[in-house]
């Protein structure tokens, strides 16, 4: 689950309150155009990148909710990620 996920660069904001909340074994594909923060969400969902707000949960851990100072790394999520290229 993601709740109202945020990523500003500066003052450059990538990704403003994204939320999704996912079942268990649901596939699901992010699609837009070049910029519009598809591979900053997948980074911060991994733990490649700190959001600046919200929360991320994977089943019931919250692993990262910069509010609350919780910030799981991403060798501990059990996530796998592949690049494109």
């Amino acid at each position: 689950m993601i709740r109202a996920l945020c990523k500003a660069f500066g003052d450059t904001e990538a990704v403003t309150g994204f939320s999704l909340d996912l079942a268990d074994g649901e596939f699901v594909s992010l699609l837009g155009p070049s910029g519009c923060g598809k591979t900053t969400t997948l980074r911060m969902i991994a733990g490649l990148e700190r959001p600046t707000a919200g929360e991320i949960l994977i089943g019931d851990q919250v692993v990262s909710a910069p509010g609350q100072g919780i910030l799981v790394p991403p060798e501990a999520r059990r996530l796998g990620m592949v690049f494109q290229s």
